[in-house]
């Protein structure tokens, strides 16, 4: 009895998370799940990927934000349930577990190679596989929670916490994000958004009351976008490395780089098809942020000239410079910038092109009509958000703002 007893209080853990003060673990598979391999490989994944070249500070991890998370959705499901809505034990830690795992197929540098290592798959299907897996070794929780992850709920207000236009996801991401990088615009009541929620009709609904924090939050999550998660040195960094795995993947043959855990990676051509192989799947679950960065290191001394500059590039922060535009990049600026690059750099022509890299990127704070964030009036009507807010620039956080980028190294001149 007695080691039964000390068996449980050694689950009873608790995180002193930076952002919210201490964090409890609600059960002990709660306990077992965070101590899983899937999930430690979170601690090697930093939330923002290469941000920290331009916030110092953004060097926590994706094993904090999905602590944080899951503590968000502890209040959300108190909250709940002190108003009356029938949530059990079961389905509190399914939506726990949920929410904890929501991120596990996240790969290195989280969203900067989203896609790239495994061309065409996103980190939510391979959540999905990994959730399947720990499904064999856990059973009928992590069963409930992937219900609610796949919004097969039959509470969709559950699903809605962990996937929508108001979710523990986002509310944990804008305040922690901000926290780390110290801009102060991401930080935003989320425990008053959480006390204002409320059920209706199986949906997740705010109560009137809370209107203003969730027009704070909108009005956060726009800013956060173009001053840090799209900020155009992170832009330039991020498609540096993208650039970097492509031109790897490129010249890559049978025998290189076999030391590298990356090389299985590089050596596949073509999106992959809808299932993944075991063995694929097993080896990019032990990939992380350690791994891109031996192979940058690495190849600081490769002979190939476009991966030696880019590697060197990135590793001492040299970065090239990128530029925000309302419009396409001038097809005859790019020719002058890729001859440029040839002529001042010693490229060739061909390879020149790979360091002017042009793109676009898009934002919107608020998607009226998907999910939609729908507000419950003291009438008992509902409304959505741009239509209850008497704010107009709630409706211009709908619009969707475009913007293309030009990146180029910074010695060029025209």
């Amino acid at each position: 009895m007695a080691e039964t007893f000390t068996h449980l209080l050694n689950k009873k853990k608790l995180f002193n998370d930076p952002v919210y003060g201490f964090i409890h673990i609600p059960t002990e598979l709660v306990f077992d799940l965070i101590e899983h391999p899937l999930f430690q490989r979170l601690r090697r994944i930093k939330q923002l990927g290469l941000t920290d070249l331009v916030y110092p500070g953004a060097l926590h991890t994706r094993f904090h934000h999905a602590l944080g998370a899951m503590h968000l959705m502890g209040i959300a499901t108190d909250t709940l349930r002190q108003k009356g809505v029938d949530i059990s034990p079961e389905e509190t830690e399914a939506a726990a577990i949920a929410a904890l795992l929501h991120d596990l197929g996240h790969g290195p540098c989280s969203h900067a190679l989203e896609g790239i290592l495994l061309p065409g798959v996103h980190h939510e299907q391979l959540t999905s596989l990994y959730l399947t897996q720990l499904e064999q070794e856990f059973g009928a929780p992590v069963s409930r929670a992937i219900s609610i992850f796949e919004k097969r709920s039959d509470k969709p207000f559950l699903s809605q916490l962990v996937s929508g236009q108001l979710d523990v996801d986002r509310l944990d991401y804008l305040n922690r994000d901000g926290f780390f990088t110290g801009v102060t615009e991401g930080a935003i009541g989320v425990e008053n958004i959480l006390r204002m929620l409320q059920v209706h009709e199986g949906k997740l609904v705010v109560e009137e009351k809370g209107i203003y924090s969730i027009e704070s939050f909108l009005h956060a999550r726009r800013i956060m976008y173009w001053q840090v998660y799209m900020h155009k040195t992170s832009v330039a960094a991020e498609q540096m490395l993208v650039a970097l795995i492509l031109r790897a993947r490129q010249v890559v043959t049978a025998n290189d780089w076999e030391q590298l855990r990356l090389t299985p990676f590089l050596k596949l051509n073509g999106e992959i098809e809808s299932h993944l192989s075991p063995n694929l799947a097993a080896a990019f679950a032990l990939l992380d942020d350690t791994d891109v960065w031996q192979a940058i290191k690495f190849w600081t001394q490769a002979k190939d000239p476009v991966i030696q500059y880019l590697s060197q590039s990135l590793l001492s922060r040299k970065l090239v410079r990128c530029v925000f535009s309302t419009e396409k990049a001038d097809k005859n600026l790019v020719l002058k910038l890729r001859h440029a690059c040839s002529d001042q750099l010693g490229f060739s022509l061909k390879d020149a092109s790979k360091l002017i890299i042009t793109g676009e990127k898009t934002n919107a704070g608020y998607l009226s009509g998907h999910d939609q964030i729908n507000i419950l009036t003291k009438s008992g009507k509902v409304k959505e958000i741009s239509k209850a807010s008497d704010l107009p620039n709630i409706k211009a956080l709908g619009k969707v703002v475009k913007k293309y980028y030009l990146c180029y190294p910074k010695n060029l001149s025209l």
